[in-house]
This record gives structure tokens, sequence and C-alpha cells, in this order.
């Protein structure tokens, strides 16, 4: 009986985790470029009691043995990367990625980090910078004395000076992409970094060789589902409730024990 206690902990243990990252999810409905968590449950060690195949006598095998299991665990949490939702915002600066890629910023260390949030606004030096201030990499600086800013599907920048009307290229937006996106690393802030798990970044031209294109005046949001992220909580309620019913019958079974024997 005491294995079971501590079978039903370790799924008690499991489900808590899981709505940890469920309610990760739901707090972040609302953030740029948010990708949801999916929890993965994996089980743990099995005590074989008897051997599945064994020899029961000289002629005969086991079919099946004695396995017992003993608990499960949350080995992963990974990050579902399918595309949020487009808001247009009809903010100049702002872009959205239709399709694969990220966006480049520049870290303080000098590290690059990758983002899909393309809610971008202009420093003092006139460098395009995300909301916490980092500059977009490669570096794009507007001009003073800019009438408009226009961003191309392929990423192009161009300013119209405003006192002669004339249109000037200032750079373009590069994208990355990554073999395994969903072995990135979380950073916060909207931000991933880099890791062996991921791969090597690529980077190219949006529009071009699976990148995506960019949408001027459009921001991503979140991809997570309130209605689905909702059932899994339930989901999670109720297998929580079952394991600690597990936990309640066994203090009960061991009472009836103690004052009966």
């Amino acid at each position: 009986m005491q294995a079971a206690l501590w079978v039903s902990k370790s799924g008690l243990s499991a489900q808590n985790t899981r709505l940890t990252t469920i309610s990760n999810n739901l707090a972040n409905v609302s953030t740029n470029g948010f990708k949801r968590d999916r929890a993965a449950f994996q089980d743990l060690l099995y005590q074989i009691d008897r051997q599945p195949g064994g020899q029961s006598s000289q002629n005969t095998e086991l079919p099946s043995g004695l396995q017992l299991g003993t608990g499960v665990r949350v080995v992963a949490t990974q990050k579902q990367f399918t595309e949020g939702s487009i808001e247009i915002t009809e903010q100049p600066l702002d872009v959205a990625i239709n399709g694969r890629g990220f966006l480049q910023v520049l870290n303080p260390d000098g590290s690059i980090s990758y983002t899909r949030d393309g809610q971008f606004q202009i420093n003092n030096a006139g460098q395009l910078v995300t909301s916490t201030g980092l500059t977009v990499e490669p570096a794009i600086t507007i001009p003073d004395g800019t009438q408009s800013v226009t961003i191309g599907t392929d990423g192009v920048v161009g300013v119209v000076d405003a006192s002669t009307g004339t249109r000037t290229e200032v750079g373009t937006i590069q994208l990355a992409d990554f073999v395994n996106p969903s072995g990135l690393e979380s950073q916060g802030g909207n931000l991933f970094r880099e890791t062996a798990a991921s791969g090597a970044a690529t980077q190219g031209e949006a529009g071009q060789g699976g990148f995506g294109s960019l949408i001027q005046g459009a921001i991503e949001g979140s991809n997570v589902n309130v209605v689905e992220e909702m059932v899994n909580m339930i989901e999670t309620q109720r297998a929580y409730e079952m394991n600690s019913k597990v936990i309640s019958t066994v203090d009960q079974m061991l009472q009836y024990a103690s004052q009966n024997l």
C-alpha cells in the first residue's frame, strides 16, 4: 500500500506542473508573439516481479509477466510554434511575420536573441528598437525629418523625407529560422535564445527560401486558445482529484488495518 501512496504523489506533482504550464499560457493570452507550452508526461521505472516471456515451466512461458509502475513525471514543456492571430494596428513601425521565421535583436552583451514580437519603436538615436530598447539586428536607423516609414513584405525599410519628398532605403529587416524551434530557450521578455537543441540560426530574406513575409501595421498575437486551455485545466483538476482520492483510499485501508489487526 505504501507504493500506491508514492505513485499517487508523483501523479499529484505531475498534474501540478501541468497546471502551472496552463496558467502561464492563460496569463499570456494577450502577449505579442507568445507561443503556448504543452507539458509532456513519461511513466517512471517499473518493478519487474515476473519477466514477460520468462519460463513458467520447462515448456511454457509467461505471456505478460508482472510489472508494477512507480508513477509519472513531466519530462518536457514543448513550445507550440503555430501562428497566432494577426491584429491590424495601422502603426507604421509594427511588423508581423506571416509564416516561419524570427526577428533578430541585439542584447547588451552582444549576443543575438530572437522574437516574434514586432512592436517596434524608435529610440533617441533614431534606431529601430523593441519595447524594452533592444535594437533590431542588423541595425536600422530612421533619419531626422522623416515623413513616413514603409516596410515591404521582403523586409526592405524605406523612408520619405518630409522636405524633399525623396524616398530612401535605410536597411532591411532580416529573419532567422531554426531546424527545431521548439528547442529554443525562452528568456522572457518575448525573447528566445539559440541552443544546441534548436540548431544554428539560418538568416534569410523575408518571403524567400521558406521564410514568412512581413506585414506592416500589424502585430502577431498569442497562439493560446482560451477554450482549449480551460478544457485542459478541467481535465488536470479531475486528474488531481483522482490521485488525491487514491491517497485517501490508501489512508483508509491503513487505518482499517491498524484498528482491526
